[in-house]
């Protein structure tokens, strides 16, 4: 349990930590350096043997690599534009779509509709509702979506780690350059760059080892209802390191959709 909120407390912290170093790099420049961390990380860990990997292998890699970078790019401009709380509450609606596909009792019906109520109060229409910064959560979501599906794929055909580790690998080379013009365009102050690489340690590097120690002693559907708290995490992690203070009715909203991930995921 311990390992699971340090995990989710951890997750957040550095979004927000890599937030302040958004007026300095902006979003795209702290999601590079992240992607850079990641890839460090990912590679120590998995140790893929690039060169025996079969076409058959790389295809799924290939498309996890874009898919992984977007997520972090879109999830990242949208905390920028909407907050932290927001931005994670939308992007969660992706891996409960996934458990909800896979699902045909009647209650999870009820849940797709609770999930869809709470966007609803999360997205109502106001004169300073920034709908773009919501679309790109919910292009984050979709992402996150994909890049459950896509884990899938590689971990039944690349052993261990190996997969993710290329991936991340992959993701990171083609974040270099994009890096190196950010860094042109906006010279990264030493705060920033500290911020940035806070941020790929906290979000990056810190959950995924404890997860991969958590999800040897804890069984997974376990695992996805504890981390359905996520978006409340974010809500407060948002609150108290950015000062992004929400509404009753965002609040309702995260709740909504916090209740339906957590009831999909509920032991039957």
């Amino acid at each position: 349990m311990a390992a699971m909120f340090g995990s989710g407390l951890s997750n957040q912290t550095g979004a927000a930590v890599g937030a302040l170093a958004f007026p300095v790099l902006g979003p795209l420049g702290v999601v590079a350096v992240r992607q850079y961390v990641a890839a460090l990380v990912l590679v120590a860990v998995g140790r893929p043997r690039l060169r025996a990997f079969t076409w058959r292998q790389w295809w799924p890699v290939l498309l996890l690599a874009a898919v992984f970078g977007t997520m972090n790019l879109t999830l990242y401009t949208a905390i920028d534009r909407v907050g932290l709380g927001l931005a994670v509450t939308l992007e969660f609606l992706g891996p409960l779509a996934v458990a909800l596909a896979a699902s045909r009792r009647r209650l999870d019906a009820g849940c797709a509709a609770l999930a869809a109520a709470g966007v609803v109060v999360l997205m109502r229409p106001q004169p300073s509702t920034d709908y773009g910064g919501m679309a790109l959560g919910l292009v984050a979501a979709g992402c996150w979506a994909s890049y459950i599906l896509l884990n899938r794929v590689v971990g039944r055909r690349i052993p261990g780690a190996q997969g993710p580790a290329a991936a991340a690998s992959v993701s990171a080379l083609t974040f270099l350059p994009i890096g190196m013009a950010v860094a042109l365009r906006h010279p990264p102050t030493a705060g920033a760059l500290l911020c940035a690489v806070t941020a790929g340690v906290l979000s990056s590097a810190v959950p995924y080892l404890a997860d991969l120690l958590t999800l040897r002693r804890v069984p997974p559907q376990t695992f996805g209802l504890f981390m359905s708290v996520n978006p409340v995490l974010a809500a407060v992690v948002g609150w108290v390191v950015l000062g992004q203070g929400l509404e009753a009715s965002a609040w309702v909203g995260i709740g909504a959709v916090v209740a339906a991930n957590a009831v999909s995921l509920a032991p039957r």
